[in-house]
C-alpha cells in the first residue's frame, strides 16, 4: 500500500436492517483526492449472498441510514460539498430524497419513534451573533467570550458553551404528499412575500417541517432514543450541580406527544440508578428493551470525586425504565463493553466487548445471561437484529469495512468493499505475537512483515490513548510502512485497553515505567525471534500518548536511528492549561504535584535526547495543543539534535484518521521521506 491508496479505504456504517430481515442499508464512505473530502453513498445489501450490493443514493456524502420501524421510510444524513449535514428522508424502496432540516450548524445523531411518525435529532444551537447567525459578522468580528468554566472547548468542535447540542422532535412528513413548490410571480406577490424571504419564511411556507426543541440547558445532550412505547425520549447529559468540576453524566427523559405541541417542553426528569456498585457514574448510552420492561445503560464508575477515569472499563447495567435498583451485568475488571446498545429479541440487548485486540459481539439478557456471537480477531463496528437475524459491520485483516449476517458458525460475509484495495494496493496480513516483558509480564501485539527476505529496518509503532489498543484489523499506517519495506511492530503494553482494568491502570501515576519496559521488551523479543529483522536499523514513532512514549523512550534508549513524535502529550504542566481535557487528564494520569509531573515529563528529560526526531502536529489540535510540539521541537533544535517540525493547517487531533485526504497523503509522504533519510530501504531512500 502506498500513500495514494488511502482513497481505497472504505469505511462502512452500522447496518440499518429492514424489519423483515431481508436486507440492510449501510453507508460506504471513502477519502477522495479530487474533492479533498470524504464522499460516500448508501448501499442496499441483501441477505441473499447471490444478489450483489446496490447503490441507493448518489449524494456527495450520505451517511447514518436508519429504516423506520414500519419499513416504509429510509432516513439518513446528507452533506453537500462544503455544506452542513442535514436530515433527509426517502421511500425505503427508492426515490428522490427530501430534506427535512436546515439546522444552521448541521444535524448529528437521530432516532426513529416506534410508530414511525417522528424523529428525534441532535443539533448544535449557536448563540445569536455567532457562527454566521448575523450577516456581516465574521468569526473574527464576534463578541469576546468570557470563560468561567473548565469545560468550554472540544477537539474537532471548538468552543462548546456557545453552541450546546440540543435535542429536537420532528414530525415526519408523508412522502405521498405533493412536493412543495416555491411561489413565484403573481403567486409570490399575492402571498405578500418578498423574493428574499429569510429562512423562517421558507420554513413557515411548508418547505420544511417545524422541529420542536426538547432540551434547553446550556450543555450537550447526547444519545437520544425513544422509549419502547414512544411516550418519552431518553438521553444522557451532565445536568447536575457542579457538573463543570467532574466527568459525571446521568440519564434523563422528556415526554413527547402532547408535550411536543405545548409552548414549553417539560423539564427533563432524571432516571436515577440506585444500587451498590453504581457509584459515581459517567453514563454513555441508554436503551429500552423492545418489551419496555428493562432500561439498559453503559457506564463507568469514576470514584467519589467523579474524576477517576484512568483505564475505567465500561460496564453494562439494567434497571426499571423509570429508574431504581440497577444491576451490573458485566464485570469491569475483565470486560470493557461498548455500544451502541441495540435491542435483541424482546428483552435483551446487543453490545460489543473490547478484548485482546478484537471487538466481539455479545447478546446479553436482563438476568445477566451472555452469549458471544462473534469470536476471533475481528473488530465488530456495528450490529442490529431484525426478524431473528443479526447483521454486523466489521473490519479484519483483509478489509477496512464489510457487512455480514450471523448464524451457525462463522459470519456469512455479504459484501467485499475492500476488493479494490487488495487488488490495487495489496494487503499484508499481520502476525499475532506475545513476548515476555523483562519482569515476565506477557505483552501482546502484531508484526506486519514486508515482502522480501530482509534484513528489514524495523519501526516500533506506539498507539495513542493510553487506554486504547492496536487490533488485528487492517491498519493503513502499518500497510503503508510495510509497503515501503519496513517491518512494523505494534503491541499493547500495560496501560492499554482490552486486557482488563488492572492492565490499564498499571501506569496511573507511573507513566513511562512498565509501559516503556513492555514496548522495548516486545521489540527485543521480535528481534530475537525473526532473523529477517535488522536490529541495527530501528525507528520509533507514535501519536498522542504514542508521541509521549516515543519522546520518553528516546530520552532513555539511544539505539534508534530516528523517531517521529506526533501530536504528543509532552509537558504535563503546560498541558493543564491549554488542552481541552487538560484540567483533569494529566493530574489523573501523572498525579498533580510538580514533582510527579516532572518525573513523568518528556520535556523535563529532553536534554537526554540524541535521536533525530520529526515532530508532527496540527494547528487546530485542542486535545494535545500545538504548543506541545512547538516547544519540544524548539528545545531539540536549541541543543543541536537533528529535528524538523511538520505542521498541518486546518487539522485537529484526528489528522491521521479523518484529516483531509490531501493532508493524509502528504503526512504519509513526509513520514516516508523522514524514514528514507534515517532508515533507507531498497524502495524508500532519500538520496
Amino acid at each position: 500500500m502506498k500513500p495514494q491508496h488511502v482513497t481505497l479505504l472504505k469505511s462502512v456504517s452500522a447496518p440499518a436492517v429492514h424489519p423483515d430481515g431481508t436486507h440492510a442499508v449501510v453507508s460506504v464512505v471513502r477519502p477522495d483526492f479530487d474533492a479533498d473530502s470524504y464522499v460516500g453513498q448508501l448501499w442496499s445489501v441483501s441477505a441473499d449472498a447471490d444478489r450483489a450490493p446496490r447503490r441507493l443514493t448518489r449524494g456527495f456524502r450520505d451517511t447514518a441510514p436508519a429504516i423506520s420501524p414500519d419499513g416504509q421510510v429510509l432516513a439518513f444524513i446528507r452533506a453537500a460539498a462544503g455544506g452542513k449535514p442535514q436530515l433527509h428522508i426517502v421511500e425505503a424502496g427508492g426515490g428522490e430524497p427530501v430534506a427535512v432540516t436546515d439546522a444552521p450548524l448541521g444535524v448529528g445523531a437521530f432516532a426513529w419513534s416506534p410508530d414511525s411518525r417522528s424523529i428525534v435529532f441532535a443539533a448544535r444551537t449557536p448563540e445569536d451573533g455567532r457562527y454566521g447567525t448575523v450577516d456581516g459578522v465574521s468569526a473574527g468580528g464576534e463578541d469576546a467570550r468570557l470563560i468561567t468554566d473548565y469545560q468550554y472547548r472540544m477537539n474537532g468542535v471548538g468552543y462548546t458553551a456557545d453552541k450546546p447540542q440540543q435535542l429536537f422532535l420532528l414530525d415526519v412528513p408523508a412522502l405521498t404528499d405533493e412536493p412543495w413548490v416555491a411561489p413565484a410571480g403573481r403567486a409570490l406577490k399575492d402571498a405578500g412575500k418578498d423574493a428574499s424571504k429569510d429562512a423562517e419564511d421558507t420554513k413557515s411556507s411548508g418547505k420544511l417541517p417545524e422541529a420542536h426543541q426538547l432540551t434547553h440547558a446550556a450543555t450537550d445532550h447526547d444519545g437520544a432514543v425513544f422509549s419502547a412505547d414512544g411516550s418519552h425520549v431518553y438521553f444522557t447529559a451532565a445536568l447536575h450541580e457542579g457538573h463543570d468540576r467532574d466527568l459525571v453524566t446521568g440519564i434523563y427523559r422528556v415526554p413527547v406527544g402532547a408535550a411536543a405541541n405545548a409552548d414549553e417542553t417539560p423539564a427533563p426528569e432524571e432516571v436515577r440508578p440506585a444500587a451498590a456498585g453504581t457509584g459515581t457514574l459517567s453514563i454513555g448510552a441508554v436503551r429500552e428493551s423492545r418489551d419496555g420492561r428493562h432500561l439498559y445503560f453503559l457506564a463507568q464508575d469514576l470514584g467519589p470525586e467523579g474524576l477517576d477515569f484512568v483505564a475505567r472499563n465500561t460496564a453494562l447495567f439494567v434497571m426499571p425504565p423509570a429508574g431504581g435498583d440497577a444491576v451490573r451485568l458485566s464485570d469491569p475488571e475483565t470486560q470493557d463493553i461498548a455500544g451502541p446498545l441495540e435491542p435483541a429479541g424482546t428483552d435483551g440487548v446487543l453490545v460489543m466487548n473490547n478484548a485482546r485486540g478484537a471487538f466481539e459481539l455479545l447478546r446479553v439478557g436482563p438476568d445477566g445471561s451472555s452469549a458471544a456471537l462473534t469470536t476471533g480477531p475481528r473488530v465488530v463496528t456495528g450490529a442490529a437484529e431484525a426478524a431473528g437475524t443479526v447483521w454486523i459491520s466489521f473490519t479484519d485483516a483483509g478489509t477496512s469495512g464489510d457487512v455480514a449476517v450471523l448464524g451457525g458458525g462463522e459470519p456469512r460475509t455479504l459484501t467485499d468493499f475492500s476488493a479494490p484495495l487488495r487488488e490495487e494496493a495489496g494487503v499484508l496480513v499481520p502476525q499475532e505475537l506475545t513476548f515476555a516483558s523483562s519482569d515476565g509480564y506477557p505483552v501482546h501485539g502484531w508484526l506486519v512483515m514486508p515482502e522480501g527476505s530482509g534484513p528489514h529496518p524495523v519501526l516500533l509503532n506506539i498507539h495513542g490513548g493510553p487506554f486504547a489498543q492496536f487490533t488485528g484489523a487492517l491498519f493503513d499506517e502499518a500497510q503503508v510502512y510495510a509497503g515501503a519495506g519496513y517491518a512494523v511492530l505494534m503491541c499493547n503494553p500495560r496501560g492499554s485497553a482490552g486486557y482488563g482494568q488492572e492492565h490499564g491502570r498499571s501506569i496511573k501515576e507511573r507513566m513511562g515505567t512498565v509501559d516503556m519496559q513492555d514496548v522495548l521488551s516486545f521489540l527485543d523479543g521480535a528481534l530475537e525471534k525473526f532473523e529477517e529483522l535488522d536490529g541495527g536499523a530501528l525507528g520509533i514513532m507514535g501519536g498522542s500518548y504514542g508521541g509521549y512514549l516515543t519522546a520518553w523512550t528516546i530520552s532513555h534508549d539511544h539505539r534508534f536511528k530516528g523517531a517521529i513524535v506526533e501530536r504528543g502529550f509532552l509537558d504535563p504542566v503546560s498541558f493543564t492549561g491549554s488542552a481541552d481535557i487538560g484540567w483533569f487528564f494529566g493530574g489523573e494520569y501523572t498525579g498533580r504535584s510538580a514533582e510527579q509531573m516532572e518525573a513523568q515529563s518528556p520535556m523535563a528529560r529532553i536534554g537526554e535526547v540524541r535521536t533525530p526526531t520529526l515532530v508532527i502536529h496540527s494547528e487546530e489540535d485542542l486535545r494535545c495543543p500545538v504548543e506541545q510540539g512547538q516547544r519540544y521541537f524548539t528545545a531539540l533544535k536549541q541543543q543541536g539534535v537533528e529535528t524538523a517540525f511538520l505542521v498541518f493547517p486546518g487539522e485537529n487531533h484526528e489528522l491521521s484518521r479523518s484529516g483531509t485526504p490531501h493532508h493524509r497523503r502528504q503526512r504519509f509522504e513526509q513520514i516516508l521521506q523522514w524514514w528514507g533519510r534515517y532508515l533507507p530501504t531498497a524502495t524508500n531512500a532519500v538520496s
